[in-house]
């Protein structure tokens, strides 16, 4: 079952994503602030009872409503009917509503892709620092996660993840 925490992280994305093709100029740090939600997510979904899955949960709904702030924000500039209608779908997931169905999880491609991005996974022979890996990413204006140490998913716009993924081939022979 997909949790009303991963909803509200698919409506900000699809929601960045439409700001972007409307032609505002987001931040980077939301991209950023988004691919490290998934992440923590996806770490608070191993283990719900654990008391540090507890914090970490806590840590990804201030850093949510900080990004659905800004985003909201930037919606505001199309009117208030477009803003809220992003608002009514992070009402309805915060209900538990299923907004966006869950991805199929025997699917051969990435699951969780956010709706409207292209994807891809690279595996890497040895670990690379997370900073040079978050560099490039922000770069090229595309999310990151992390799945293991030489396991990492790209999500974003096509183009941009090909480029990127040009930037990570002299890490696939180290």
């Amino acid at each position: 079952m997909i949790l009303p925490i991963e909803q509200t992280w698919l409506i900000l994305v699809d929601l960045l994503t439409d700001l972007k093709r409307k032609g505002v100029d987001v931040p980077n740090l939301v991209n950023k602030d988004i691919s490290l939600l998934k992440t923590s997510i996806n770490f608070y979904k191993r283990d719900t009872t654990h008391p540090d899955m507890i914090k970490e949960l806590e840590r990804v709904n201030i850093v949510i409503s900080k990004v659905q702030d800004e985003l909201l924000t930037y919606a505001e500039e199309f009117g208030e009917g477009y803003q809220n209608s992003w608002i009514d779908k992070l009402r309805r997931a915060n209900h538990g509503e299923e907004v966006y169905k869950e991805p199929d999880s025997h699917s051969k491609f990435l699951s969780g892709a956010p709706p409207g991005f292209s994807s891809a996974k690279i595996h890497l022979k040895t670990p690379i620092a997370e900073d040079r890996v978050q560099e490039i990413a922000e770069y090229n204006n595309i999310i990151i996660e992390f799945e293991d140490d030489v396991t990492i998913a790209l999500y974003g716009d096509s183009e941009n993840i090909k480029v990127a993924l040009r930037e990570f081939a002299p890490f696939f022979n180290e």
